[in-house]
């Protein structure tokens, strides 16, 4: 993603780079240290790891900013704790997928949820990446996930089945389900599909280049600068959630 970014940085007279952040103890051509970054930016993007984005986000909030865009996905309960702790002194904006696309796409799968009884149709969340993706499921699919489970009113850990395997029983009422599949060099593929005993409902996304995502994170490091601080999410960006409007 960073090597995505940086070109459209480039061309967008909007935007300065300071430069990049890498592992302690790397060093490149762009590469600067991660305090001198903090005291120099405006925005940090950061793609990196779930405890490494946490870890910027307390560092960030202990120095009273920058804000924050966070595309980092997989993390711990114990992570996400951190980072809501940074937003109570800095803007952080987390998400696992930076697409138009994909967030329309959650908020259509939230809808659809509380219009779908569970007594009547199951969620199954399928998902495909390349083989080099390091996380199952997706954070994208989580997201998804959570939408289906925010429609229905219930928590997703409640109700969630991240596999199945040997003989599993019948199928619980109101079960969200996720399949994945890793292979090649696929971008990104979600469905989430709404089964009744008698016909199924599919909402889909489907991937086809890499630079959707680093134009969503550009349009969200745009959003975010000079922000209060707070949690948000690329709906807010987006102005589909009643707190980004009253917000604006």
């Amino acid at each position: 993603m960073g090597r995505t970014i940086l070109p459209l940085l480039a061309a967008d007279p909007a935007f300065a780079v300071i430069g990049g952040i890498g592992r302690p103890g790397s060093a490149g051509d762009g590469l600067i240290d991660r305090a001198a970054a903090i005291a120099a930016a405006d925005v940090i993007l950061d793609f990196t790891t779930g405890n490494a984005a946490a870890e910027l986000a307390g560092l960030c909030a202990s120095a009273g900013g920058p804000a924050l865009v966070i595309g980092a996905t997989g993390f711990e309960p114990e992570e996400i704790q951190r980072i809501a702790a940074a937003a109570r002194t800095i803007p952080i904006l987390r998400s696992g997928n930076f697409s138009i696309g994909v967030n329309i796409l959650v908020g259509l799968v939230a809808q659809a949820a509380r219009a779908l009884p569970a007594h009547g149709w199951d969620i199954e969340i399928l998902e495909a990446h390349h083989n080099r993706k390091i996380d199952a499921p997706s954070g994208t699919a989580l997201m998804l996930g959570e939408a289906a489970a925010e429609g229905r009113g219930v928590s997703l850990a409640s109700v969630e089945r991240r596999r199945r395997d040997g003989v599993t029983g019948e199928r619980p009422a109101g079960e969200i389900g996720f399949a994945v599949l890793r292979a090649g060099g696929l971008v990104g593929e979600h469905s989430v599909l709404f089964a009744a005993a008698d016909e199924v409902v599919t909402l889909s996304h489907s991937a086809l280049d890499r630079g959707m995502f680093a134009r969503g994170a550009l349009a969200a490091a745009r959003w975010i600068a000079g922000r209060a601080p707070g949690e948000y999410s690329m709906r807010d960006v987006l102005g589909l959630t009643a707190e980004s409007a009253n917000r604006e």
